[in-house]
């Protein structure tokens, strides 16, 4: 059965993502583990995740009920469910993006993208973020998030779909690559 990309629609779902999350969290994979199929850093709770939903719901991936991928959709206006989105989204006003400060911008963010290492390779991160792109251009001309720079397998996906480095920022003692798809000229 082919691998399906929709919106999240039921708590089992975000309960899918919940557990891909906690299998690719940094802290829970080897050093060689991470070099080799990447992970996520942010530390989220069902409660968050189920949360978001109700603004928009994720993208995800889904093999035979299984979800085996997911983008968090985020809005600025939900900065204050977590406190490193919260941080992030504060930074976003020292960067700009075609001669305009990026908080003055119309855009979303991801929360938080993974696919399941049995998955990756498939195409799947470029199939979540057109869904992703699909469901919310018309009402925004940006997407952006950022990406561990100890996590260059992230951010070769996200260049190859599409998106382009615009800075650095910083959380806790980690820096993040800045990245931005501009889908008003893609």
């Amino acid at each position: 059965m082919a691998v399906t990309v929709k919106f999240v629609e039921t708590l089992d779902e975000v309960k899918g993502i919940k557990v891909l999350h906690d299998q690719n969290l940094k802290e829970n994979l080897t050093p060689e583990q991470q070099a080799a199929q990447g992970f996520v850093t942010f530390k989220y709770t069902l409660e968050f995740l189920t949360a978001i939903q109700k603004v928009y719901p994720s993208v995800i991936a889904v093999d035979e009920g299984c979800v085996v991928g997911y983008a968090l959709v985020v809005i600025p206006e939900i900065k204050h469910l977590h406190p490193l989105i919260n941080d992030f989204v504060d930074q976003l006003a020292d960067f700009s993006y075609a001669g305009r400060p990026l908080n003055e911008l119309s855009f979303c963010l991801v929360g938080q993208l993974c696919v399941a290492q049995s998955h990756t390779g498939q195409g799947l991160v470029q199939r979540m973020y057109n869904a992703y792109r699909d469901e919310h251009s018309a009402r925004y001309d940006y997407l952006i998030t950022d990406v561990d720079e100890k996590n260059p397998r992230s951010l070769r996906a996200h260049e190859k779909s599409g998106f382009q480095v615009i800075g650095t920022v910083k959380h806790q003692e980690s820096s993040w690559t800045l990245v931005l798809w501009d889908w008003k000229n893609s």
